[in-house]
């Protein structure tokens, strides 16, 4: 009930212009906070071990396998992920070298089958010497 004869009551409005400016100042924050990784790098998180320091060795072949199940061997991104296109790709990074140490860089949530396929191909290419990366425990 109006008991006010001849005054109307102002309409009332939402002024948007402040939640559209605090809205933009989030969107900007979160684009120039932002990470972006390189596409063409794996992220691996290693698993942790206590261990000496790695020896040198003449000939080693690095293979990195990522959660997703990618493979990497020495840099260079496989495309065949079938243990036979494995084996192949160690004995291209081998160049016939005399029995190359195979490093597996596996991140620790890869599947196991993605280490035994690794495995697999090492042994077919006819390199038995197989060891694994790890990282150091922090805090010990």
């Amino acid at each position: 009930m109006n008991f006010q004869r001849g005054k109307r009551s102002e309409d009332l409005e939402m002024n948007l212009v402040p939640l559209i400016d605090v809205l933009l100042v989030i969107i900007i924050f979160l684009v120039v906070s932002a990470t972006f990784s390189r596409t063409s790098e794996l992220q691996i998180n290693l698993p942790t071990a206590e261990a000496n320091s790695p020896q040198e060795k003449p000939l080693t072949i690095e293979v990195g396998v990522d959660a997703s199940g990618q493979y990497v061997i020495n840099g260079k991104s496989l495309s065949d992920k079938s243990v036979a296109g494995i084996s192949a790709a160690l004995q291209a990074a081998a160049n016939g070298g005399n029995e190359p140490t195979i490093i597996i860089n596996a991140d620790a949530n890869s599947t196991h089958q993605s280490v035994v396929n690794v495995m697999e191909a090492s042994r077919i290419a006819g390199y038995t010497h197989i060891t694994f990366a790890t990282q150091a425990k922090s805090g010990s």
